[in-house]
């Protein structure tokens, strides 16, 4: 009989998700791509992690007390996880998205028992931004506490503590290299802490979608966008809490069709159903393998975030309809099952 590992909590089931190399990816890179399987965790995304560590923090400072309510801001991911956790630790969840976000996302906020609040898109420093409208809610609200994960360093522990020695101890200690997107920060930031404090030569990449400014700042310094992506749960403008100190000592900036073209190998070639956030940490990672290779590290290994699921995206990514009009590639076999 083989002895299977057993969880004594249903939260012990975030976190320690697996790592698998990525063949496509390896051969276009020459050396080892390695992707976190994110999506293995309960509610199907990195965000999980955060929202633990956050809830905790919430609990041991006192400010969250039995019967409670947690409230949040987030393009989806992180609300999904908050909605878990508060489950099962008997809070309730008050979630605020943009409306422009998947509609699998809402539906699954609302399955999940959480309170959705949509607002329209707007920029950050627009007070009815979803950041700002999730903390007035919270303010507003008896015993309730505002996740606030941009800038509750929380969030980056998690991936301090967490993710970065899972990473570690995966590849045993030969890692050259790690890349992913910026959304809050907390993951490009708390795993470039958590792998440096191991090997301080391990070189960590940010990989910024187009639209986004942060490509642009640890290039030259500053704080400038150029282009639009449709990726959700990535992107920032400015240098949140979780992101100050992050170590990063490169950057790349990749297109939403460079990361569709991972997206679509991936699931063709090798069965995994992602979002755009992880075809763009997967050309990155690539550019990262490429880069380390020219800069004459021999056999070098770079890890890298598959964030969520793609099932999270049957309306967007992976609807042709709505991939024309995005005036985005449409991945040949549904261009083939529209047209038939």
């Amino acid at each position: 009989m083989t002895n299977l590992p057993v969880q004594t909590k249903t939260l012990d089931l975030i976190g320690n998700t697996p790592l698998v190399l990525l063949d496509g990816p390896s051969k276009a890179a020459g050396c080892e791509i390695w992707g976190k399987c994110e999506f293995a965790n309960p509610g199907a995304s990195v965000k999980d992690r955060a929202a633990l560590w956050i809830i905790r923090d919430a609990e041991k400072r006192g400010e969250l007390k039995p019967g409670g309510t947690v409230v949040e801001g987030t393009a989806g991911n992180t609300g999904i996880g908050i909605a878990l956790v508060a489950n099962a630790l008997g809070y309730k969840s008050v979630i605020v998205m943009p409306d422009n976000q998947s509609k699998e996302k809402m539906d699954t906020l609302r399955a999940l028992g959480a309170q959705l609040v949509t607002v329209p898109p707007t920029k950050f420093a627009d007070p009815n931004h979803f950041v700002h409208t999730s903390r007035r809610i919270a303010e507003e609200t008896e015993n309730a506490v505002w996740a606030n994960q941009f800038d509750n360093v929380a969030n980056r522990r998690a991936h301090i503590e967490g993710t970065a020695p899972e990473i570690w101890e995966q590849l045993e200690g030969r890692v050259h290299g790690f890349t992913c997107a910026v959304g809050t920060g907390g993951t490009l930031a708390g795993v470039g802490l958590g792998l440096k404090e191991r090997d301080e030569n391990i070189r960590i990449a940010l990989t910024d979608p187009h639209g986004a400014a942060l490509y642009n700042y640890y290039e030259n310094g500053e704080l400038q966008a150029e282009g639009s992506s449709v990726a959700e749960g990535i992107g920032q403008g400015r240098i949140t809490a979780n992101l100050e100190g992050a170590p990063v000592d490169t950057q790349f900036r990749i297109s939403d069709a460079e990361g569709l073209e991972w997206v679509a190998r991936l699931l063709r070639e090798e069965g995994l159903c992602l979002g755009l956030s992880s075809g763009i940490n997967v050309a990155g990672a690539i550019a990262l393998g490429r880069q380390l290779l020219a800069d004459g590290v021999e056999n070098p290994r770079v890890a890298t975030i598959l964030c969520d699921t793609g099932f999270r995206y049957l309306s967007t990514l992976y609807n042709a309809e709505w991939l024309r009009a995005k005036d985005l590639p449409v991945f040949d076999w549904l261009g083939s099952a529209s047209e038939g």
